[in-house]
């Protein structure tokens, strides 16, 4: 179970991300229980699991088949439908009743000496060579309670098979296309990573920007560049403020470094975290208590010991002025945090030298000022003066907050194929947040802060029909029309075919299944493009909406067999075709869902794991021409795609 304890501890939870958290973690016992689990055939599809676990150190291991208070003691969840248990899960007779306080001494089977538990299944159809699931137990002792603890389990299956399970494409050697193309692997974009790095710092320089033009970070670059300049020597008063300006940014790069030391952990972790459902919800919820927060309701601040222990550093020396920087970062944090926040989750997904790329943007931003103000104080004539301006800032910011939750949200219904929130609902609540925006910039609409009768100004009056005006560009999304296919916002809202209507006018709904593809390029003759993609791909909508659109691209991709092979996606595989893959480097990978078997499908052909990502295959299975990443030039991609049409026909 993870538990937030208390409204700060969300600001944690967004430095950490993927971190996961356990009722009482502190208190548990890793060496309680040590699970094995074996099969036993009992006739055509019945199998009998018998798990075991020695039982340690004095913990009260509830027998299975109890309620308490609501939770079941023992459950047994197998990742397919078909799979039926016909006997429950039972303990046998090594249990004896016991008094348990924590249910006012209400008496409980406790199992005793070695857990010997069984359970009886049938499946019908193909039996699976093995098996997945999880058993989820519950101990406890004395006022410690740990209710269905999990525990991940394979068992071989006699008997059993598995069927479409082919991986490796048989020859297949990436370094060996039957074309160069000329196309850069990393996309048309020019210079790949290193490009990548620099545009994610400038978009933390922006946050940093942003975050300066905040209540709480504003006031206190006068108040600080004028501590500096009335420093006795003037020379010295700069230095300090470049140091000052300095260790701002340090802090700010300092908070990326648990990302690299995670990933070396589990170097898919990134790709996790923009995938997975809960943590996708639960980004959700946190940017609609960003809003609020921005909105005045209440802050989001850390706690106040925090800035306490940092203010009663400061000083005069180096390590006083470290302190007092590190106080600017911590009573600013109630406006900071949600921009930092957005700049984390953005771009988590990226890897560890993206997030510190941002992160290191961020910092400049803050801290440049200072010390530029501080060298230069006659520039501090040219600030506006402190006002309700900064706290209009705030608000907008919350409208902004809003309509980047929504993301988060159709991430996890996309992956999950929950259906709550199709492509023309997306685009009506961004729509209503927008209306929403413009209500509040003509002052029609206030919030706490917000003085009464405050005098609208002709430049909030203007951004305010700029709101307007994108707020009527966005509308066409809810049609379904031509025009709405939005190039301005694609990659954020649901795939055109994830619609409301039952025949939406942009969709074109590819193959989803290899060896489906595989098929009907050797029938019609045609090469085979394979899109690896992700529900949550942000790149990869914008290359179908922007990109696939285009006049000369679209004539070149009717002449393949389109397939879109989605590595995220959450639909289990039926049992007889889940299964444990031996990777080429030695490691083993459980193939349970449809997007495990894309996933590993893409990694062990082609080497790769980024989306999107271009495959060209003859009917034979022989690789035409280099793989592509995101090639958001649709000239360059229409050429690798004539390229990979030359190659086919020679």
């Amino acid at each position: 179970m993870c538990m937030l304890r208390n409204t700060r501890a969300l600001t944690a939870f967004l430095f950490l991300l993927a971190a996961t958290c356990s009722l009482g973690a502190g208190a548990q016992d890793s060496t309680a229980f040590r699970w094995s689990v074996k099969s036993e055939r009992a006739g055509q599809g019945d199998y009998i699991l018998r798990f075991s676990s020695p039982i340690r150190n004095n913990w009260q291991l509830y027998a299975p088949g109890q309620d308490l208070s609501g939770i079941s003691s023992a459950l047994l969840v197998l990742q397919d439908s078909s799979i039926v248990v016909t006997e429950p899960l039972s303990a046998g007779s090594s249990v004896t009743r016991v008094g348990i306080a924590l249910f006012d001494h209400a008496t409980f089977n406790i199992q005793t000496g070695e857990a010997l538990w069984t359970v009886r299944i049938r499946i019908s159809g193909t039996v699976p060579a093995s098996l997945f699931g999880t058993l989820q137990y519950t101990y406890g002792k004395g006022d410690e309670f740990y209710p269905l603890e999990s525990f991940a389990f394979e068992v071989p299956l006699e008997g059993g098979q598995v069927t479409g399970n082919r991986i490796l494409i048989e020859g297949m050697d990436i370094r060996k296309p039957a074309a160069d193309c000329g196309v850069d692997p990393t996309g048309a974009s020019g210079s790949g990573p290193s490009r990548s790095l620099w545009s994610i710092f400038f978009l933390g320089f922006l946050g940093g920007l942003v975050a300066l033009l905040t209540p709480c970070v504003f006031p206190m670059v006068p108040l600080t560049v004028s501590f500096f300049t009335k420093r006795s020597q003037q020379s010295r008063g700069n230095m300090h403020a470049l140091l000052y300006g300095f260790f701002i940014f340090i802090i700010y790069v300092a908070f990326s470094i648990p990302f690299h030391l995670v990933g070396k952990v589990s170097p898919t972790i990134y790709n996790d975290i923009s995938t997975n459902v809960w943590l996708n919800l639960a980004f959700f919820l946190i940017f609609i208590a960003f809003a609020i927060s921005f909105f005045g309701y209440y802050e989001i601040t850390l706690p106040s010991g925090l800035a306490n222990k940092a203010n009663a550093r400061q000083g005069s020396s180096l390590l006083g002025i470290f302190f007092m920087a590190l106080t600017l970062a911590i009573v600013s944090f109630s406006c900071t945090g949600p921009i930092l926040g957005t700049l984390l989750v953005g771009t988590a997904s990226e890897g560890a030298w993206p997030l510190t790329a941002g992160m290191a943007g961020f910092g400049a931003a803050l801290g440049l000022p200072f010390a530029l103000f501080a060298m230069f104080p006659q520039w501090m004539q040219s600030l506006p003066r402190s006002g309700g301006w900064l706290n209009t800032v705030k608000v907008v910011l919350g409208f902004v907050e809003l309509a980047l939750a929504l993301k988060f949200l159709s991430n996890a219904d996309l992956v999950a194929h929950w259906g709550i929130l199709p492509r023309e609902l997306f685009f009506g609540i961004w729509v209503l947040i927008g209306l929403g925006l413009f209500l509040y910039l003509m002052g029609w609409i206030r919030f706490p802060h917000d003085s009464p009768g405050q005098r609208i100004s002709g430049v909030r009056k203007a951004f305010a029909f700029a709101v307007l005006a994108f707020t009527v560009y966005l509308s066409p999304g809810i049609t379904n029309t031509r025009a709405a296919n939005l190039s301005l916002v694609s990659g954020f809202p649901p795939p055109a075919c994830y619609s409301l209507y039952a025949h939406p006018v942009n969709c074109e709904e590819p193959l989803k299944d290899y060896d489906e593809a595989l098929k009907l390029a050797r029938e019609k003759g045609k090469p085979i493009l394979i899109d690896f993609t992700g529900w949550a791909c942000v790149n990869c909508r914008k290359m179908e909406e922007n990109v696939w659109t285009d006049a000369r691209v679209k004539e070149l991709m009717e002449q393949y067999v389109l397939v879109s092979l989605y590595v995220d996606d959450k639909a289990k595989l039926p049992a007889d075709r889940q299964f444990m893959y031996t990777a080429k480097d030695g490691s083993r990978r459980k193939v349970v869902t449809v997007g495990d078997k894309w996933s590993v499908f893409q990694t062990e052909n082609f080497s790769a794991s980024s989306q999107p990502w271009y495959v060209a295959l003859s009917p034979d299975e022989k690789l035409l021409t280099a793989p592509v990443g995101y090639t958001p030039d649709a000239s360059v991609f229409a050429s690798w795609l004539s390229c990979g049409l030359q190659a086919a026909k020679r």
